[in-house]
């Protein structure tokens, strides 16, 4: 490289455009001038070299001596730095960042080498960003519906706003600095949901709760409460946490729900009132035709005209079972019949049933089954979901006089948290059974009514009006649910949500057999316990009839007299409500202390839940429901007999 060769680091300066470069002598004067200077300053260097550099800051910098003094800090400290407004040729200001450093040759000093940014445009987002900051942080403070605050990662209050001091009663200077835990009650304190709230905003981003909080006064307000976690560059730098007083929205909830309460008790007692009217117009008629055909029975006696006693005690017997199948559909109701719970599949149910239905409506009515592939089991009684189905689809068959079409419908439906509040249901997987009809459908006021016993919209001999409210009662019974959407004119849909099974079921399943009469007993001993007269002299005629020995008691207390006592008992049958402080579960319970294994039959008009009160039913216990014929009950003891289970002597 040859003398005339430039200097590499002085080629360098002149192609920097960035960057106002250039030298000052030890007075100040421009000596030397780069492109990036003319660029950003707008003087050449032709027009600025000998200058002073003061020319480019404001009269006020000048008369204030900030440049001189920028040069003797730069001489004294090794560099001077700093920023502020500078002036163009054309007088326009730019924000400059500045750096003077002294340049020393053989220790003597002989110039300063200036460096200058123009930094306008990051000035402007700077003072900007500066300006939304501060009308954020007014806003904030200025928000009194809200309390509005921030925590750091630990929880501790580092600001807090007007709406927080209003809502929670302290000032800033005396709540900042303190745990954010202070606000919650002591219970909650104890349970740690505290930490809690922040480990979840922590782990999801947000929480979000309502719960009881506590003021400066140590009064309770009910809270709605926002935690959002804040991270910069992916760090965790605290929380913004915002509190808002829904103390009166919650009394306005709560007043809301009581009248809701009270309306639903209102309307609960009307359909009281319904039932029993209904009930009783319904059983007036049904003990009319009994002790109608008993009195024409005992006159045909005395008259000597025996042929026709046949024909009352068959009218008797029929108005004797229906008023057993309304008492039956009155339980179903109630969710208080006897359930003998099976696990079952819904499509096996329903394609069993699919030619009896076809029968039932007809072939005016197209019949369409679709079902869910690999429906899950459930635990359900089958006999009375047939009669359920059975009776919807009458009802369907019904509301399409004109034809139409049926559609029976499985699906697997999940019902998560929301829907489960909605439904009044447990969350979980449930089994879909659809009715749909093409129908006349239904208004919306009758809809409302569906479900109330005694409730129909058929002539008057069409219909008892328990159909639907049986249904209900039977599916609510089975822990599942029933819902009706319907519209007029165009046909309606029931719904019947029964939960799926979950395990196996190991239950004793009785099934009918026929006694023979030439079948009869041993002289095995029976225990008949049941305050009712007429119902113990009927049992104990049969049983004496078919070679039992019987022994009756009227109530608890004299029944577990025989028990505790030495005589042989191979069969306890009771009832289960029974006068005297003893019923019949406990009765039984405590005979089996002294005669372990002792069959026992309840017999029930109430509910099989009633006798198992304090729990499932034992090894070698049953139940039969009243009202039962006298060959049910002769075959249901000499089964459970030869069972041979634990004959107590």
């Amino acid at each position: 490289m040859g003398d005339t060769d430039p200097d590499p680091h002085e080629l360098l300066i002149r192609n920097v455009v960035d960057y106002a470069i250039y030298m000052l002598d030890p007075n100040g004067f421009v000596v030397s001038w780069n492109p990036g200077a003319q660029l950003i300053k707008g003087y050449t260097a032709e027009e600025i070299v000998g200058q002073h550099f003061s020319r480019f800051y404001s009269a006020e910098d000048r008369a204030a001596g900030l440049p001189k003094n920028a040069l003797s800090e730069a001489t004294r400290n090794g560099r001077f730095a700093t920023e502020g407004w500078r002036f163009r040729k054309d007088a326009s200001r730019f924000w400059a960042s500045a750096v003077i450093d002294p340049v020393y040759q053989d220790g003597k000093l002989v110039g300063f080498a200036k460096i200058t940014r123009d930094m306008t445009e990051q000035r402007k987002a700077q003072l900007d960003a500066l300006e939304s900051e501060r009308r954020f942080r007014l806003l904030v403070e200025g928000v009194t519906d809200y309390a509005i605050y921030m925590l750091s990662p630990e929880g501790i209050i580092t600001n807090w706003n007007a709406g927080a001091q209003r809502i929670k009663g302290y000032s800033s200077s005396e709540i900042v600095g303190k745990h954010f835990s202070c606000f919650y009650v002591a219970e909650d304190v104890d349970a740690g949901l505290p930490d809690r709230a922040l480990a979840r905003a922590r782990l999801e981003g947000r929480y979000e709760a309502e719960g009881w909080r506590r003021r400066k006064d140590g009064t309770r307000f009910w809270a709605g409460v926002v935690v959002d976690a804040i991270h910069d560059e992916g760090k965790l730098i605290g929380f913004a946490k915002i509190t808002r007083d829904l103390t009166e929205r919650r009394e306005a909830q709560l007043q809301l729900d009581q009248s809701r309460e009270q309306l639903f008790q209102s309307q609960k007692m009307e359909a009281v009132g319904q039932l029993t009217g209904g009930l009783a117009h319904d059983f007036n008629n049904l003990l009319a035709g009994i002790s109608g055909s008993l009195e024409l029975m005992k006159k045909r006696i005395a008259e000597g005209r025996l042929t026709e006693i046949d024909h009352y005690v068959a009218a008797a017997a029929g108005a004797a079972s229906r008023a057993a199948a309304l008492t039956h559909r009155l339980l179903a109701f109630a969710r208080r019949q006897t359930l003998d719970s099976k696990p079952i599949s819904p499509n096996g149910l329903v394609t069993d049933m699919v030619e009896l239905i076809q029968r039932t409506i007809g072939p005016a009515i197209r019949l369409k089954i679709v079902l869910a592939p690999s429906l899950k089991l459930i635990l359900c009684d089958p006999h009375q979901l047939e009669n359920t189905l059975l009776n919807l689809c009458i009802n369907a068959r019904d509301a399409m006089p004109d034809g139409g079409q049926l559609t029976i419908e499985t699906a697997d439906v999940v019902v998560e948290h929301s829907a489960a509040r909605e439904r009044e249901l447990d969350p979980g997987r449930y089994a879909v059974i659809y009715v749909t009809d093409t129908g006349t459908g239904m208004s919306s006021d009758v809809l409302q009514r569906a479900f109330e016993p005694f409730f129909t919209t058929k002539p008057i001999g069409k219909g008892t009006g328990l159909g639907l409210s049986m249904t209900y009662g039977f599916i609510r019974q089975s822990g599942g649910q029933v819902r009706i959407d319907s519209e007029v004119g165009k046909g309606t849909v029931v719904r019947l949500y029964l939960p799926q099974h979950k395990g196996e079921v190991d239950k004793e399943v009785w099934q009918v057999q026929k006694v023979e009469p030439s079948e009869t007993g041993c002289g095995e001993t029976i225990l008949i316990v049941d305050d009712e007269p007429t119902v113990r002299m009927l049992i104990t005629e049969v049983l004496a009839e078919a070679g039992y020995v019987p022994i009756e008691a009227i109530d608890g207390v004299s029944g577990l007299k025989v028990l505790q006592s030495n005589v042989r008992i191979d069969l306890l049958i009771s009832d289960v409500g029974l006068p005297g402080g003893i019923n019949g579960r406990q009765m039984a319970d405590t005979a089996r202390l002294g005669r372990p294994g002792l069959p026992i039959l309840f017999i029930t008009g109430y509910a099989a839940s009633a006798a198992i009160a304090s729990g499932d039913l034992e090894s070698g216990m049953h139940v039969l429901t009243k009202p039962f014929t006298m060959d049910a009950l002769a075959s249901r003891v000499k089964w459970i007999i030869e069972q041979g289970q634990g004959i107590s002597g």
